[in-house]
């Protein structure tokens, strides 16, 4: 039902000309899910919040924004939200001054909401521009205290999350339910999301954690989903979690996450809907921001070890699984995203743009798996072997045979399709692009140089990867086992490696470096932690694309 602004104020408990001091003074609804923003541009920024009503049926609200520590330039309005977006509100505030800082809040039935601080982005003359880059937090394992460390930071322009935002599974002995902190953080509803009541129920608890609220308060974000929105390795047609004899249609499970996604979300929507989120973003004259689609829109089915490669290959099973990972068909990106990409990369260039951002999901290096043996003493392997449970001695075989296949670590990743990948790779080159590539999923922390062959060939990226917010990593479970030193002796691309640490990648970006810090927490267990930094790694752009990684 459409009401118009008469209609609204009325809602509101005024008349078209009232003061706002004639509001209801009984509180009838509140505000416990936090205030964010979203999606800013030169001229307008998304602002969110989520009304808890006090009975049924729809609630107004007043939005306001003004200008840090300045008079003038503020905006305000009012709305309606109900229970066909579980009151959720998103509000497009256009018409703002670039890069400015600016204080929001909400008001509904006399509750004022917390007050958020967002900016617009900065237009031409730009000295530097600083990115907290985030992803992976699954709410059992252990208390977000990477985003609270965000929230601390003295200066953060803009929050780049990269998928798993949430995860869908739940119940007793799921994923991350064996922490020691999951007792009292266990996944509400108690059950694996399907429907869509249960993703907006999932969302709605992370929203409570307050250091997500405190993050989500400090500055905009610019997010992009990755599987667990939706399901386990999800791709177009499916999810290696999602069984549709018992779990239903996947489409109808699709639609339902990400109307859930986007009601909770402070992001644009795309006009007409549907799972096209490809979007940019330009920090003044220093980077364009990318952020890109790669689960639902186009990617095909992933190949998996266990699905289409036996546990005693023969050398002619191996290379039927390499021409089929190999395939020029399969796709990670449309064509129509391709195009977008390749000309969206063109303009920035044109434009003297000295930095392209790539913000995607999942690692884009070539990670082949390494030979754990090889980096352990006899005993020490044999040690580390013995104290696994079978299924991780089972886990270890595998990772043994696979590395002596010269096989890679993941076919989620852009291992998984290497064609598409070189696609991507042509797409930099044509557009002589400086490019960053950031990537979650992982659960660990990466400084990877991309190159366009195995062997020999041009360095046409340098990609910093986060780790998990509190998301368990193979270094965890693998811990007696050099992990880390492994992936960057054994990688040519892989400079940098750590499968243990929690936090998130602080990106400074100036006319002529890129510098990520590797900031951790101490601890996802206990509320008191420390923020620490356990890597600096930089680059330089130049005519010929961007310089090689050096450790600062």
């Amino acid at each position: 039902m459409r009401i118009d602004r008469r209609g609204v104020l009325a809602l509101l408990g005024l008349g078209a000309a009232a003061p706002a001091s004639r509001a209801a003074a009984k509180t009838q609804a509140a505000f416990h899910h936090g205030v964010a923003s979203g999606d800013p541009l030169q001229d307008r920024v998304i602002l969110w919040t989520r009304i808890t009503p006090g009975g049924a049926g729809d609630v107004a609200y007043r939005w306001r924004l003004d200008p840090v520590g300045e008079t003038g330039g503020g905006k305000h309005g009012v709305g309606v939200t109900g229970p066909d977006r579980d009151y959720t509100v998103k509000v497009d505030v256009n018409g703002l001054d670039p890069g400015r800082a600016y204080s929001f809040r909400f008001e509904a039935d006399g509750a004022a909401s917390p007050v958020g601080e967002t900016r617009t982005l900065r237009q031409g003359p730009t000295k530097d521009v600083v990115l907290a880059v985030c992803t992976c937090s699954l709410y059992p394992n252990g208390y977000f205290n990477a985003y609270g460390a965000i929230a601390a930071l003295p200066r953060v322009d803009a929050v780049v999350h990269l998928g798993d935002y949430i995860y869908e599974y739940g119940g007793p002995g799921t994923y991350g339910m064996d922490s020691p902190v999951a007792g009292e953080r266990p996944h509400d509803p108690p059950h694996e999301c399907v429907t869509l009541a249960d993703y907006r129920r999932r969302h709605a608890q992370y929203k409570t954690d307050p250091q997500l609220q405190a993050a989500h308060a400090r500055a905009p974000w610019i997010v992009v989903w990755d599987d667990h929105e939706t399901a386990n390795d999800s791709w177009m047609g499916g999810a290696e979690n999602h069984q549709p004899a018992t779990e239903g249609d996947w489409n109808i499970r699709k639609a339902a996450a990400i109307k859930a996604y986007y009601e909770w979300m402070p992001i644009r929507e795309p006009q007409g809907g549907g799972f096209a989120i490809n979007r940019s973003f330009d920090f003044g004259d220093v980077a364009s921001l990318f952020m890109l689609e790669t689960r639902l829109t186009a990617r095909d089915q992933q190949l998996t070890y266990d699905k289409d490669l036996p546990r005693a290959p023969t050398p002619a099973d191996v290379a039927v699984f390499r021409r089929r990972l190999a395939d020029p068909a399969r796709k990670m990106m449309s064509a129509g995203q391709e195009a977008w990409l390749g000309k969206a990369m063109t303009e920035s260039v044109k434009a003297g743009t000295p930095w392209q951002v790539l913000g995607n999901e999942v690692v884009m290096a070539r990670l082949f798996t390494p030979p754990l043996h090889d980096f352990m003493t006899g005993p020490a392997y044999a040690k580390a072997l013995a104290a696994l449970s079978h299924n991780g001695q089972t886990r270890v075989a595998r990772l043994e045979a696979n590395a002596a296949l010269g096989l890679p670590w993941g076919t989620d990743m852009w291992d998984g399709y290497p064609a598409d990948r070189q696609r991507l790779y042509g797409l930099i080159g044509k557009a002589h692009a400086n490019a960053i590539v950031l990537a979650g999923d992982s659960h660990a922390f990466w400084a990877n140089e991309l190159w366009d062959a195995e062997t020999g060939g041009r360095r046409v990226a340098v990609e910093f990867g986060a780790p998990g917010i509190t998301s368990p990593g193979p270094g965890e479970s693998l811990a007696a086992f050099p992990l880390s030193d492994a992936f960057v002796k054994h990688n040519r691309e892989v400079k940098f490696n750590n499968q243990t640490a929690k936090g998130f990648v602080l990106l400074t970006l100036t006319h002529t470096q890129a510098t990520a810090q590797m900031m951790a927490v101490s601890t996802i267990r206990d509320r008191a932690y420390t923020t620490r930094l356990i890597a600096t790694w930089r680059a330089t752009r130049g005519p010929g694309g961007v310089s090689g990684l050096k450790a600062v």
